[in-house]
């Protein structure tokens, strides 16, 4: 719309509101004349009259009682002997001198008085004056008001939009912050130094400037700056990294000044901005040079956390989940002086976790946190907490008084691999499955370094329709090439027992992703982790280019020959864990045969159950072997 465009739909709005107000005024005007004229007509309508010669008349021949004069309207209202005293009184119509008819009610004696509606008039008419007057003035105060709040908002855009909070009570301290003790620790000390900076400026130490709380989603990074904010006792500001960012020109650095200049009127305090890379992101990078208005943001939030004014007493708390795009200058010390990973939390950190999240939670006493714990490697402190609320709602739903193992069961079913689906009807398709699921089952538990199974259900879940959980016994942070490779062969159990029973032309797609994770695994061990043949070399990046759509534009860091060794040593180490699936699937073909049987009974089998199952057969099948040896 063009600037002319704009102006003619303005005026014709300013135009429509203008007739409006005055249509409103007129119909004010007229409305007093209208209800003070009424009356008048209504009552000579309704009421009888005389003249005033029949006025003395009846006078005379003493038919009249009382007489009522108005001189101001110049009437006299006549009340007669046989009048009813329900009945209105008669109207007579005076003359300008009125010494005949005086005399006359004088020399009868009859009653009469003298009253005025001039002042019940005026009275009248200011009343009516201020009933339009009123609204009117109003409605002037409305849109004046109107006016001078979308004034007030343009002047307020380039405004900080930060929440101030002179004691943030968040309703979380630290002791309801768990699992993540290391980052606890760092941040007690930020707290310490707001509240006892003497400590600290007494040996020549310096408040840090600024703490970057570094972790993958759901670890805790905002809980912690809640905890800050309600433990510290002084005034915090918070604001999220995309409340900078506007598409008009300088208004993100505008509100970076304004919220620095609330900090430093506000010192000592304590700003956190979540999501920091919304506005941090390195500077000319991406197609075409990136954002502008955006770089103009950063260049003023590092010149505000460290330029030539000093920021005493401000503390800048910052939170994201990607720390690899931020740009250099502010990560810096002097700027962020501290990087803190809030990492997911280990065996020590989940049962701590689910201490607290378990405080408001009516358990069962045969619940065991420390059983969950073991069961749930790799869940931040999110993941624990839907579980636990997920549980509570299975509970209630059941309309049980307490939370079992059994909602807890489900709860993790529900989190891992999603909503359950209908179970299988079909007898051919549940058979299939079974053998898919007890292949990837059974290689998991014979191959040495494999973690062991949890659980092997054909209840679909999500888009599975039977699913196999492996737990590993200890948190595991370095993983070895035995281990890869034995978790190659599980991926490819379940492709091998479908093989082995029904024959290659009647494989199904069933096994898709599982090699889509084996060729992945494979893959690595050959470019990235030197676990071939081609030696103990890394021939891909492991840090892809986020700003160009991670893999697009990638160059190849080797030659085309490199590349076909690198694709001949993933077909080798593939091609030799599916041989070995397949023999070890043939060795125990009666235990899996039997397995899948059991699975297809009872839909579920749970971890301690299978590993029983193996165990007896296996040692079953070798002592008979034993035995079957000559001497």
């Amino acid at each position: 719309m063009t600037n002319v465009a704009k102006k003619t739909l303005k005026k014709q709005h300013s135009t429509k509101r203008v007739s409006w107000v005055g249509a409103l005024a007129a119909s004010m005007i007229m409305l007093p004349g209208i209800l003070v004229g009424s009356p008048v007509l209504a009552q000579k309508a309704e009421t009888k009259s005389l003249s005033y010669g029949e006025l003395l008349q009846k006078t005379e021949q003493g038919e009249v009682r009382k007489v009522d004069i108005d001189d101001g309207e110049q009437i006299a209202k006549v009340y007669l002997v046989d009048q009813k005293p329900d009945e209105k009184p008669i109207v007579v119509r005076l003359l300008d001198q009125n010494a005949e008819l005086i005399n006359k009610l004088k020399e009868k004696n009859v009653e009469f008085g003298r009253v005025s509606s001039a002042e019940s008039k005026v009275a009248m008419g200011i009343l009516l004056n201020l009933v339009w007057i009123l609204p009117l003035v109003a409605l002037m105060l409305l849109l004046l008001r109107r006016s001078a709040n979308a004034s007030n908002q343009a002047m307020n855009f380039g405004k900080s939009r930060a929440r101030f909070q002179m004691e943030a009570k968040t309703g979380v301290k630290f002791d309801d912050v768990a699992g993540i003790q290391e980052a606890k620790e760092e941040l007690e000390e930020v707290v310490t130094f707001l509240k006892q900076p003497e400590k600290f400026t007494a040996v020549g130490a310096k408040i840090p400037k600024g703490v970057l709380l570094i972790g993958s989603p759901g670890t805790g990074k905002t809980l912690l700056a809640k905890a800050i904010s309600g433990e510290a006792g002084v005034p915090f500001f918070s604001i999220s990294g995309s409340e900078f960012v506007e598409m008009f020109v300088g208004v993100g650095a505008s509100r970076v000044r304004d919220l620095f200049k609330k900090a430093k009127d506000n010192a000592p305090c304590i700003i956190f901005i979540d999501e920091i890379d919304a506005v941090g992101r390195q500077r000319g990078v991406g197609i075409g040079g990136g954002n502008d208005e955006r770089e103009q943001t950063l260049n003023q939030l590092l010149t505000e956390m460290d330029g030539f004014e000093g920021n005493t007493g401000i503390i800048i708390i910052a939170a994201t989940n990607r720390p690899d795009v931020l740009d250099s200058a502010l990560l810096r010390p002097g700027r962020f002086d501290r990087q803190v990973i809030v990492d997911a939390p280990d065996l020590k950190g989940r049962l701590e976790i689910l201490q607290v999240h378990a405080r408001n939670k009516k358990l069962d006493p045969s619940v065991s946190l420390d059983a969950i714990a073991r069961r749930t490697p790799g869940f931040t402190g999110a993941d624990l907490a839907n579980l636990l609320n997920e549980a509570a709602i299975l509970t209630a739903r059941r309309r049980k008084e307490a939370i079992t193992i059994l909602e807890i069961d489900d709860a993790v079913d529900r989190v891992v691999a999603g909503m359950e689906g209908t179970p299988l009807v079909d007898s051919k398709n549940k058979r299939l499955i079974a053998y898919h699921e007890v292949g990837h089952a059974l290689v998991g538990t014979l191959v040495k370094d494999h973690d062991p199974v949890q659980k092997v259900t054909l209840i679909p879940r999500g888009q599975a329709l039977g699913l196999t959980w492996f737990t590993p016994n200890e948190e595991q942070g370095l993983i070895s090439r035995s281990q890869i490779i034995a978790r190659i062969m599980a991926a490819l159990g379940g492709r091998a027992a479908e093989e082995i029973v029904f024959g290659k032309p009647e494989v199904t797609t069933g096994a898709g992703n599982d090699l889509q994770q084996v060729t992945n695994m494979a893959r690595q061990m050959v470019t990235r982790f030197g676990m071939s043949d081609l030696g103990p070399l890394s021939l891909e990046s492991q840090s892809p280019e986020v700003f160009l759509g991670r893999d697009w534009g990638q160059k190849s860091e080797y030659s085309e020959e490199i590349a076909a060794k690198i694709d001949a040593q993933v077909r080798e180490i593939v091609g030799n864990c599916y041989i070995k699936c397949k023999e070890i699937l043939q060795e125990n073909r009666i235990v899996m045969e039997n397995l899948v049987d059991l699975l297809t009974e009872q839909e579920t089998i749970e971890g301690d159950v299978f590993r029983k199952i193996v165990e007896d057969n296996v040692q079953d099948t070798v002592r008979d072997e034993k035995l079957a040896v000559p001497h």
